[in-house]
C-alpha cells in the first residue's frame, strides 16, 4: 500500500478503509474466503479477495488472525 500511497493518498486511505471493512466482516462470516488448498489445513486458512487485494486469514475457535495482505500484482512467491 505504501507504493500506492505515494502516488494517490486518496486511493490509498479508500483501499485501506474497504479493506477495514472487509476484514471486520470475517468475524460475522468466516468461511467467506476461499480455502488455501496448499495449507496444512485448508479449512482454517483462507484467502479472502477485495478488488486487487487478498487477505490470508487462519480461523481458530476464538480469534481469526490475519496472516498476510498484499496486492495481486506482487508475486505470492516472494512474499
Amino acid at each position: 500500500m505504501e507504493f500506492l500511497e505515494s502516488k494517490n493518498i486518496y486511493a490509498a486511505r479508500r483501499i485501506a478503509i474497504d479493506i477495514q471493512e472487509s476484514v471486520e466482516r470475517l468475524e460475522q462470516f468466516p468461511q467467506i474466503g476461499l480455502p488455501v488448498q496448499k495449507a496444512s489445513d485448508p479449512e482454517k486458512i483462507r484467502d479472502y479477495y477485495l478488488a486487487d487485494y487478498t487477505v490470508r486469514y487462519l480461523i481458530t475457535d476464538e480469534v481469526i488472525y490475519i496472516l498476510r495482505i498484499w496486492n495481486g500484482k506482487e508475486d505470492e512467491k516472494n512474499l
